[in-house]
């Protein structure tokens, strides 16, 4: 009953070696939606290696589970997999990926219901500043001007999203530029990125000790954000794209010696100020394949056992 430790140590493999693999390429920052793709699928397999283990595990260790999990197969596939030849350890493996299964399942409601709490909680404090007149229905997709200092920008999602600028980023945003910042809002919206967003947060927080799940954390955040500006400037052009966030980030003095908090701006920004170097449609489509074999690894090494005694 060797199959459990395989997919265990194949998911702890994986976790190490395909995140180094990814940072050490050269093409994530020229194909963002492939390079957010590829850690998907990474950490798909991850996830996908644990829960086949635990299923494993867990019909090795319990009767009951065995005659659910392998009920229309064959007495040799069953017997291929010597699930009677273990020891107490398959119950101990079993129970401890679904305790973890269970707590990825809690921090994942966690965070929806969190930002769910902020949507709410921005709603409500944009009725107070800009409340509808009456006989005014909010709609979809307006523009809503909000009075104040700083230049801000952003999309609100919800029953009917909209695009919130405030006053001081409109006389920043010349021409164009607001079309751009407005693009980037929505591809945002459209790609659904917020459920990226929550679900790598939420593995990061569950598990924070696991470096594979931080690092998907943060690549989705920096990902998401290239991705969308791709999205604004395939629109609107990429000098329009990079002078919109400068201007609605230079008063934050994220392009001084210090800016720590928002370090990524200014390489989003040097990023479209130069020529654009995507690669060849062929390597994109064998990236994208590579990318989405990865969860499938797990898979083939669990049919193993039962393809050689049907062979």
């Amino acid at each position: 009953m060797m199959v459990p430790v395989v997919l265990l140590l194949l998911g702890a493999l994986t976790a190490v070696i395909a995140p180094r693999l990814i940072a050490r390429a050269d093409w994530p920052d020229r194909e963002p939606v492939i390079a957010l793709w590829a850690w998907q699928c990474v950490v798909a397999a991850v996830l996908l290696c644990c829960v086949l283990s635990m299923t494993l595990s867990a019909a090795a260790a319990w009767q009951a589970v065995r005659g659910h999990v392998f009920a229309p197969a064959p007495r040799a596939v069953v017997e291929a997999y010597a699930l009677g030849a273990t020891g107490p350890w398959a119950a101990a493996t079993a129970v401890a990926l679904a305790c973890g299964g269970l707590w990825s399942g809690a921090m994942l409601v966690r965070e929806v219901l969190r930002s769910r709490a902020g949507r709410r909680s921005r709603h409500a404090e944009l009725r107070l500043r800009a409340p509808l007149l009456p006989g005014e229905k909010s709609a979809s997709g307006r523009l809503l001007v909000l009075e104040g200092e700083r230049p801000d920008a952003w999309w609100l999602a919800g029953a009917a999203p909209q695009l919130v600028v405030t006053t001081a980023a409109l006389r920043r945003l010349k021409g164009r530029q607001l079309d751009a910042v407005l693009a980037h809002e929505q591809g945002h919206a459209q790609a659904r990125h917020d459920w990226l967003l929550n679900c790598s947060t939420a593995l990061a927080t569950g598990f924070p000790q696991v470096p594979v799940f931080a690092a998907f954390r943060d690549e989705m955040h920096r990902l998401v954000e290239l991705s969308a500006d791709d999205m604004a400037s395939r629109r609107c052009g990429r000098l329009t794209t990079a002078l919109a966030l400068v201007e609605l980030n230079e008063a934050r003095g994220v392009f001084g010696p210090s800016p720590a908090p928002q370090a990524h701006v200014p390489q989003r920004v040097n990023r479209l100020l130069t020529p654009p170097d995507r690669l060849t449609a062929a390597r994109r489509l064998r990236l994208t394949a590579a990318a989405s074999l990865v969860p499938v690894v797990p898979v083939l090494v669990t049919l193993v056992p039962a393809l050689r005694a049907l062979g």
